[in-house]
């Protein structure tokens, strides 16, 4: 694998259990990348590891006066320095091949899931923690995955010199070879300490990332009330604690490359002591002491290579450990079916007893927002995530992760493949977000063409925001679909986010979509263009509106009254407000809503409930 062929064509599946298996998934998945690096990083370290032997010819050579020997060591030299230059070029280009291959295929991994999980990742990971793990966590993997072969060429050398010099100089070689393991093994136990005070630093650190986020995404609303200074002071408390973390952590892997400075340095004097000795006694040469002298020298660099990748590992594992719990996540899916064509057909949910007409508009009035947000995460395929309490859902109407499918068509969504689930049915959530980009790139989306962008943005009212872009657009024609829109559209009010959004969703076309109060943020002339736009534009398609308000109500072709997440009642609207008091207490804004009697009590799901005839309204 090459950096001119990324990104990956398939990242593959990834072994999530825990850390370990993620890193040892991640080696297996690039080895052919591992053993080209380990082959020049072998060539560098072994070029290296054999300089002492032309130094050691060279100095006895001059003790000798031999100059063919002089000669031959001057050539040697020069060998091993063309080996040394190159193994140590193509090592590096092989070692951040595999460093930038494994964070691109990770990154791709990260994609899909969150892909994957939509709106679910964030419920059940913090959108801090997922930026860290992204950014931070990914590198300090790529960090391990570069320095493995370069720990494994250093440790295979070190073996080798060892085992030379046993051979060469077996006193000096014994000292050496019982010597080197004491000091690859030293830091062993600081690192256990390392690794708490670098995983405090690092959640620290996500706290605070977390903070910076929702205070920059919240700075107009705080700015509004006055908060922004109660938030500033919270993330300088958050980054002073990461700051102290970071120091303690530093403070441990400052005394790590101390013990391996100092502990090859003791060594080193040992070795130079007792050499001297032999070399007094004449049971050495003085070339010979040079070379041993050499070797243990050499030995230090491959040691500061165990410490790199001791102080990697430590790191990464934490990281893997937390990327892995990211990539476990998933779903509750059923069966998988494959359907013989496009889904069609009415939207029905077994749990709230909702049925919306093929072709129809259909309102449902929940009178709860967040009941209707996970209504409408349910109406499109986006099951429960977590586990229920023992007794129960915690909310009422709330559905269960092992609940019946909502059907479309009479096919559970949660049986089809999720792209077939995601064409037949878009769900457009109360706090859509925009991605930075031009208007252009914004409104170029998958859809069934059918619905022209100019066309979205007039059934959305954007005509305001088309003047607004086209006045800030750098183009000499005033095309304001190349203005660019900034990160989550923070340059646009809230309705003028709303109702772009509410434009890209009409683009789509598809065959059923959901709104979650596609209005909130607009005045009520707006709100009402918009009602009338919506029902021209979408006639045909099968249309839910979760709202409560009386201008999208009343062009409605039926309205669902739901209380407690069961159906009470189905009609129209203005037959709603006659016959049903709880249903015009939701909608009226009553803040004493009168008891439940007779007809708009709620009724078990799937029982139908007494309804007028539906009739075109006003």
């Amino acid at each position: 694998m090459q950096i001119r062929d990324l990104p990956h064509a398939d990242p593959g599946e990834p072994d999530a259990r825990n850390g370990g298996t993620l890193l040892l998934w991640l080696y297996r998945t690039q080895l052919g990348g591992q053993v080209k690096a380990l082959f020049w990083g072998l060539v560098h370290t072994g070029a290296q590891a054999t300089f002492p032997v032309p130094v050691g010819l060279a100095v006895q050579a001059v003790v000798d006066r031999s100059g063919s020997r002089l000669a031959l060591a001057g050539g040697l030299l020069a060998v091993l320095g063309v080996l040394v230059a190159l193994g140590d070029t193509m090592l590096h280009r092989a070692s951040v091949t595999n460093w930038i291959t494994a964070v691109a295929r990770m990154q791709q991994l990260l994609a899909r899931k969150a892909t994957d999980m939509g709106s679910a990742l964030t419920r059940r990971v913090a959108s801090g923690e997922i930026t860290a793990v992204g950014t931070g966590d990914l590198e300090k993997i790529g960090w391990l995955v570069e320095g493995v072969s370069r720990f494994g060429a250093a440790a295979v050398t070190s073996v080798g010199v060892c085992v030379a010099l046993m051979l060469y100089q077996p006193a000096l070689g014994l000292v050496v070879a019982a010597g080197a393991p004491v000091l690859a093994l030293a830091v062993l136990p600081l690192l256990p300490h390392a690794t708490r005070r670098a995983d405090a630093q690092r959640e620290k650190a996500g706290r605070a990332t977390e903070l910076a986020s929702d205070t920059v995404a919240g700075l107009r609303v705080l700015r509004g009330i006055g908060g922004e200074d109660l938030f500033l002071d919270r993330y300088r408390t958050a980054s002073q604690e990461q700051r102290r973390a970071a120091i303690r952590s530093a403070r441990m892997w400052s005394l790590i490359s101390a013990v391996q400075v100092a502990l090859p340095g003791l060594l080193l004097v040992a070795v130079v002591w007792y050499g001297v000795h032999l070399a007094l006694q004449g049971r050495i040469a003085v070339g010979e002491l040079v070379t041993v002298y050499s070797a243990v020298t050499f030995l230090l660099f491959p040691l500061r290579h165990f410490e790199e990748t001791a102080m990697a590992y430590s790191f990464a594992r934490p990281s893997a450990d937390r990327a892995a719990r990211v990539l476990a996540l998933a779903r509750p899916t059923g069966r998988r079916i494959t359907p013989d064509g496009p889904l069609t057909g009415d939207l029905h949910d077994p749990v709230t007893g909702l049925t919306a007409a093929t072709g129809r508009l259909t309102a449902v009035v929940c009178g709860d927002p967040d009941a209707a947000g996970r209504l409408a995460d349910r109406l499109g395929g986006h099951a429960p995530d977590a586990e229920p309490p023992a007794d129960g859902p915690d909310e009422p109407g709330a559905a269960r992760p092992d609940s019946p499918s909502v059907l479309l068509g009479g096919t559970p969504l949660d049986d089809v493949p999720r792209d077939t689930a995601r064409a037949a049915v878009l769900v457009q959530d109360k706090d859509p977000t925009l991605l930075s980009g031009t208007l252009g790139e914004l409104l170029d989306i998958p859809a069934s063409g059918r619905v022209e962008a100019a066309d979205a943005l007039a059934a959305a009212q954007c005509g305001d925001v088309l003047a607004a872009l086209a006045q800030a657009s750098d183009d000499a024609s005033g095309d304001p679909g190349t203005t660019r829109i900034t990160e989550r559209g923070r340059s646009l009010s809230g309705g003028q986010r709303q109702r772009l959004a509410l434009a890209r969703s009409l683009v789509a076309d598809p065959e059923v979509l959901v709104l979650d109060e596609p209005t909130s943020a607009v005045d009520a002339h707006t709100e009402a263009r918009i009602a009338d736009g919506l029902r021209a534009l979408r006639t045909g398609r099968t249309t839910v509106v979760l709202t409560s308000s009386p201008l999208l109500l009343d062009r409605a072709d039926q309205v669902v009254f739901l209380r407690d997440g069961v159906l009470v009642a189905a009609a129209p609207h203005r037959e709603l407000l006659r016959t049903c008091p709880a249903y015009r207490s939701v909608v009226t804004r009553d803040t004493e809503p009168p008891a439940l009697t007779g007809d708009d009590r709620p009724r078990p799901a799937g029982t139908a409930a007494r309804t007028a005839p539906i009739e075109e309204t006003a």
